[in-house]
């Protein structure tokens, strides 16, 4: 029997998932959580096989929490179940951890064929995601996905509200490289200022959830 735990702040939307998923016999749903805080203490205490895990929750992005998941819980796989389809959430999630993939827009029997995926230790993506990367493969690219590791960490400490003087500070660099960094990663973001890159880093859940 393959445990699971299921994170999504829908009652109505658990309830739905947890009846498709206890349809086969080998899959059972452990627990039920609506936000991050209950879904750490669930996944700690029962240490599941799986999470089924919503990106928006009451209490921030599922993203840092998917992050927070793998370092705490290495054995449990991740998959998302979620409504945002757009390629940065996808390639955002699959680089914090996890292993798949499902829009809510997909076909229910495609969840039970994810996690058994994922379960099999594949990755895996519904179907609207794979035609649409196979129809566009570009915009596979994230564009965070071209910094350098400098111009990610420079970049997270600008978005966060830290001056370039602070930064250099933090990162134990020059000020002037800082400004070096700063106008390469703007450039690869299409930023025009701070306030472009707080919103970009907001987007994708890249900030740390605030108590």
């Amino acid at each position: 029997m393959h445990s699971i735990v299921l994170v999504d702040d829908h009652a109505i939307v658990r309830e739905g998932f947890k009846r498709l998923i206890e349809m086969e016999p080998d899959l059972e749903v452990v627990a039920e959580c609506r936000n991050a805080d209950d879904a750490v203490e669930a996944i700690s205490q029962r240490r599941p096989d799986l999470v089924a895990l919503d990106l928006s929750l009451p209490d921030g992005s599922g993203l840092p929490l998917i992050e927070h998941l793998r370092s705490v819980a290495t054995g449990t796989r991740i998959v998302v179940l979620s409504m945002h389809d757009g390629e940065p959430y996808v390639s955002e999630a699959l680089r914090r951890g996890a292993s798949g993939y499902v829009t809510k827009g997909a076909a229910p029997e495609e969840l039970v064929a994810g996690l058994r995926a994922v379960m099999r230790g594949e990755q895996f993506l519904s179907s609207d995601l794979r035609q649409r990367r196979a129809e566009r493969p570009n915009d596979t690219l994230d564009p965070i996905d071209r910094l350098t590791a400098r111009e990610h960490e420079v970049f997270l400490l600008l978005a966060a509200g830290r001056a370039p003087k602070q930064v250099a500070a933090e990162l134990g660099i020059g000020q002037k490289t800082v400004y070096i960094h700063r106008a390469s990663l703007m450039g690869k973001l299409g930023a025009g200022s701070e306030l472009d890159l707080y919103r970009i880093a907001s987007e994708r859940g890249l900030l740390p959830i605030r108590g």
